[in-house]
């Protein structure tokens, strides 16, 4: 009776565990990492800067570049992939471009693969250590494709297939190309893989001129009606000379085809990707300010590993509250790399304790 009587008004475990996670068990944290070419080495610093706070993803999915920072980090291999990113130079950049001009896309990707798996090795995506995703678009039908089994590298190596660049990849029965086409900073994958606390990278949240709209645009008044008399056509050997000078003026006077094809797939990513954060908005949202940096200068790692890291310093503190709110009194402890959980058994500690 008076241990009824004392136990009145006291919650039990099961009724807090209704409120938060208790002190007992931190949230399951998701980390959703966007495409953005050579702007994803941000990726690296953001991860530097988690990292150091003790902040650890059991969650890791990825988009294009995203992607492939994210196998390098679930596979242990940052440092590798970090060294190597920073090793870039314009010259070793075009070493990596296997040209092709018979395929369905102007780079092969077998080199760059190639350096990839040496970097992360032969591992396939059910061995690693956390719960990982890369995403992918199926060309024939548009399908997003979350690749979560088979060897990691080929699933990459998919995720950041750009059309027209790199040729698609062949996973199963599908022809496969980059995944920022239908989820760029793919937050649902984070989320259906068991995320309870998502943490998203948007490296294209600075565009702005990408958002606005000029609602009456046309050839001005004063030069609607004014048009200059046709020049005599050359005569002779000038003519080729002056449809030489024609043609340049042309050709330079209009962006080129490399620029139209990157602009027109960052403003698609960038709309897609404001529609989707809409619907779907991460718990923290991380931006890193890599608009000067092009698609691609992945010459300029230093500074985009830099910008990362300070964009994640900008938000540890919000992401530390959304922690503790569902796990009050839970300390987060560095922890370097993602590791498997193993349960200490009971000689262990008395080993540990004689020691």
């Amino acid at each position: 009776m008076l241990q009824n009587w004392f136990g009145q008004g006291q919650k039990s475990e099961t009724e807090k565990d209704k409120v938060g996670l208790g002190p007992s068990r931190r949230p399951l944290i998701g980390l959703a990492l966007g495409g953005g070419a050579a702007r994803g080495f941000a990726h690296i610093g953001i991860l530097r800067a988690l990292q150091e706070r003790g902040i650890a993803p059991d969650v890791v999915v990825g988009t294009s570049i995203g992607a492939a920072v994210a196998g390098a980090y679930v596979t242990g291999h940052l440092d590798a992939f970090e060294e190597w990113a920073r090793s870039l130079q314009p010259r070793s950049v075009l070493g990596y471009l296997d040209i092709q001009l018979n395929g369905s896309g102007l780079i092969g990707g077998g080199k760059l693969a190639t350096e990839l798996e040496q970097s992360i090795g032969k591992r396939l995506i059910e061995d690693l250590p956390v719960k990982f995703a890369a995403i992918a678009t199926e060309v024939a039908t548009g399908h997003e494709i979350w690749l979560t089994h088979g060897r990691l590298v080929e699933a990459i190596r998919a995720s950041y297939a750009l059309p027209g660049i790199f040729s698609p990849v062949m996973i199963g029965d599908r022809w496969l190309v980059d995944g920022a086409l239908v989820n760029p900073v793919p937050v649902s994958a984070a989320r259906a893989l068991g995320a309870e606390i998502v943490i998203a990278v948007n490296l294209n949240a600075d565009n702005f001129g990408h958002g606005g709209t000029i609602s009456a645009f046309g050839t001005p008044p004063d030069l609607a009606d004014e048009q200059a008399p046709p020049p005599p056509p050359p005569k002779g050997i000038g003519k080729f000379f002056s449809a030489e000078r024609a043609m340049k003026r042309e050709f330079f006077g209009r962006p080129g085809i490399s620029t139209v094809m990157v602009e027109a797939f960052n403003i698609m990513q960038d709309r897609i990707t404001r529609a989707r954060l809409a619907g779907d908005p991460p718990d923290v949202l991380i931006s890193p300010r890599v608009q000067k940096i092009g698609w691609f200068d992945f010459h300029r790692a230093e500074e985009s590993i830099a910008h990362g890291r300070r964009a994640a310093e900008r938000t540890i503190e919000s992401i530390e509250e959304a922690i503790s709110i569902l796990a009050p009194g839970y300390i987060a402890l560095p922890s370097p790399t993602p590791q498997k959980s193993v349960e200490a058994k009971p000689d262990d500690t008395a080993e540990d304790a004689a020691g």
